[in-house]
Formats: structure tokens, sequence, C-alpha cells
């Protein structure tokens, strides 16, 4: 049993998560959605970017990205990932440890065709990742791939979504003299049931 109450307060670490994104709307200045997302290459080197939440699901987290990117890659090979959302308006954080899946149907095209024009040519254009010779060369690329796409593009088959499934999540507040509020939930796998900790800060 944990002394979780006010903004700690609930039995759902997805519903407390919205409500904290939510918060955090009002108050950050740009990205309240954005997260710095961490994987693992083929040699266990470890690799972090940030990237933006688009979808904040029952059970899960959605992002948007080049299945053929670094991460992508690192992400397909492991079926894992971990992420942070830090909201300084707000001194809080939530991170989260959990299984990857490809989201490459319905929900990808959705999203995809709901991006400005030039994001979607971009994603076309693109072969994120990978050396470039110059800004030119990618501008020429994207005018290509605009050309021969035209106005209404079909998401590219290398793009789509992946679906985060925590088996972790740790949210933290900032206290007074670094004596943080930290709560741990954990769960065997995505079926089993919340065990919850409170955390020395």
């Amino acid at each position: 049993m944990t002394d979780r109450n006010g903004i700690f307060a609930g039995d759902d670490p997805f519903a407390l998560t919205r409500a904290w994104l939510d918060q955090a709307r009002e108050s950050e200045p740009s990205d309240a959605d954005a997260m710095a997302l961490a994987s693992v290459d083929p040699d266990g080197m470890p690799n972090v970017r940030m990237v933006l939440l688009r979808g904040l699901e029952a059970d899960a987290f959605v992002f948007f990205t080049n299945y053929e990117s670094a991460k992508g890659q690192e992400l397909i090979a492991s079926s894992k990932a971990a992420f942070v959302i830090h909201w300084k308006s707000l001194r809080r954080q939530v991170r989260v440890r959990g299984l990857v899946e490809k989201e490459d149907g319905a929900v990808a095209d959705a999203y995809y065709a709901s991006r400005p024009l030039g994001s979607r040519i971009g994603a076309w254009a693109s072969d994120q990742s990978r050396p470039l010779s110059s800004r030119a060369a990618l501008v020429a690329a994207a005018a290509r791939a605009g050309v021969s796409h035209g106005v209404k593009p079909a998401r590219p088959p290398h793009w789509g979504g992946f679906r985060i499934r925590p088996l972790e999540f740790e949210f933290w507040a900032d206290g007074e003299f670094r004596l943080h509020d930290r709560f741990r939930w954990r769960r065997k796998n995505v079926n089993a049931s919340w065990d919850i900790q409170r955390l020395n800060p």
C-alpha cells in the first residue's frame, strides 16, 4: 500500500499520464507531447532521441517514424523501448519502459493523411538516418517525390507507427530540498495487474 494522493491519485497509470499531459498542454510553451525515446542497437549501445507522442490509447503509447531509420530498425530488432516525458513548467516527468509493436494499419494511414502535404512528401523523400551529401540533394529528392506522388500521396510502406505497451511507469514530481516524490508501477506482462511502490528520490 502506498500513500498516493493529490496529483498521484488514481488506479490507472494511463489515465494519470493523460491528466498530467492535459495539464502540461496548458503550461508548456511548446511540444508538451515531446518525449525522449531510448532504444539499443545490435551491439547493445543505447540511442536516445526526441519524438512526438501522437496517440495515448487505453493501454499504449503511439508515435510515428520511418521504419528504415536507426530507431525503426532498433525497435523492430529488440521489440523493447523506454521513454521519458519531462514537463519543466510542471516540474514533473513520466518514465515508461515496455514492449514495442508496429502500427502499420488504419491508425497509421489516418495519421499520415492528417499531416501537412510537405511532411507527407518528406516521408517519401528522406532516407532517414542514412548519409546525405547535401541539403540541396534533400530538397531535390523532395521535389522529385512531390512530382511523383502528387497532392494525395499514399503512406510509404517504410513509414508508420510504433505502439509501446508499458510494463513499467514511473511518475516523478519535484520536491523541496530534492526530496522528490516518485512512484513506480510495474507488471510482469501486459495482462497482469500493477504493483505500485513509492521510491526514494
